[in-house]
């Protein structure tokens, strides 16, 4: 899970990714880069548990998978993975060329960096082939505030997985004018606290989820992905506002 909590003491973590803010989105992400896994270490708990159910998720892959890694910033899941599977073959797509950096180092600490791909760069970018065995895309599609674009992001997972491989993916969820959303709302802001975020960062982080962030109901961004080329999305996950889905490639993706 590469995208739990804020970018910046300056800016909320989960903002608009369209073309006009994209550049601004790697920025601060290079720019927190070298500190962000240590500032996020207190929710490790929550990235553990989402990693072991991937682990079952992903359990009937062939032992020569090949994964897709969307938005991996630092890289949890592709290690993870990797340290389960040392025949699977990963590529890692990140804009921010310092997480991907942070990312290289990682696997080449761990002794996988052989098996990887790291694509600094949109997903537009890469050839989309059908190749893909299966795909992992962790707190990445709220960025993206228009549902059409946010399909569109979706659609291009799609087109480079082979028929009827899997996509794993999570994002921020609610219905923000429920009275649900109020109560998982401040227990997200209790355990956004819990991991040292200063308070007056955390009323940026409250005000911008309001203003900024693609927070939608659960079935709506299951709709959304569905509308990118899988099948009806499958809820396997959910730790406060983080909701995850599975989502199987259609037979005829867009």
């Amino acid at each position: 899970m590469s995208r739990c909590g804020s970018r910046s003491a300056n800016r909320d973590p989960h903002v608009g990714a369209d073309a006009v803010n994209q550049d601004e989105i790697k920025l601060l992400f290079d720019q927190q880069a070298a500190g962000y896994d240590a500032q996020w270490a207190k929710t490790h708990p929550i990235r553990d548990c989402l990693h072991l159910l991937l682990d079952s998720a992903f359990a009937t892959l062939p032992p020569d998978a090949r994964i897709l890694c969307v938005g991996l910033g630092t890289g949890a899941e592709l290690m993870h993975l990797a340290r389960q599977h040392p025949g699977w073959r990963f590529t890692a797509v990140e804009p921010s060329g310092a997480m991907l950096a942070l990312c290289r180092q990682a696997a080449e600490r761990e002794g996988i960096s052989a098996r990887c791909h790291f694509h600094e760069g949109y997903l537009e970018s890469l050839p989309d082939t059908a190749s893909f065995d299966a795909a992992t895309c962790f707190l990445v599609s709220q960025f993206i505030l228009d549902p059409a674009a946010r399909s569109g992001f979706f659609q291009g997972i799609a087109r480079r997985l082979a028929p009827g491989a899997m996509l794993a993916s999570s994002d921020l969820a609610s219905d923000v004018q429920s009275p649900a959303y109020e109560v998982l709302l401040r227990a997200w802001m209790s355990l956004m606290a819990a991991a040292d975020v200063p308070a007056d960062a955390l009323e940026r982080m409250r005000a911008a989820y309001a203003r900024d962030v693609g927070i939608l109901p659960p079935e709506q961004i299951a709709s959304i992905i569905a509308a990118g080329g899988f099948q009806p999305p499958v809820p396997f996950f959910q730790a406060g506002l983080i909701h995850g889905w599975l989502s199987m490639r259609a037979d005829q993706a867009h």
